[in-house]
């Protein structure tokens, strides 16, 4: 299950229709010690694609040597489909190279607008998650 700050879930909605029709791609960075999402970092889609995206490679690196400092990893990479249903596609799947990153789609078609849903993919496999929203991690730290 993915628990995450409903505001970040509210976060990716909005990236992906201000980049529409053009895929949204970026990541939720969180501590390497609780691996809770907490920080937006929304991303450039170098590919300006509506059924791909590709990260900026500069922005990429820069956004990994912030991590890096911060002590954080990526906890949720996030893109969104404009032209097909919140399910990742070959190229999701072959892409996933993290087991531990949760892969979050949101679907900007007129039939699911606004579709959330996460996925685990390992070995190109992919099992969908529930998504929890919280208004706080509080009570997940204590």
């Amino acid at each position: 299950m993915l628990t995450i700050l409903g505001h970040l879930v509210e976060s990716m909605v909005q990236q992906a229709h201000k980049d529409h029709p053009v895929e949204t791609c970026g990541m939720i960075a969180g501590s390497l010690e609780n691996r809770l999402p907490q920080r937006f970092i929304p991303m450039v889609n170098k590919a300006k694609s509506t059924d791909f995206f590709e990260f900026e490679p500069k922005q990429y690196l820069q956004v990994w040597r912030e991590m890096e400092q911060r002590n954080e990893v990526p906890v949720v990479i996030f893109h969104s489909h404009t032209q097909s249903i919140a399910f990742p596609g070959r190229a999701d799947r072959e892409f996933a190279l993290d087991p531990n990153i949760h892969y979050v789609i949101i679907s900007t078609t007129s039939e699911q607008k606004n579709c959330v849903r996460s996925f685990r993919i390992c070995n190109a496999e992919v099992i969908e998650e529930r998504i929890k929203a919280v208004a706080s991690y509080l009570p997940v730290l204590a």
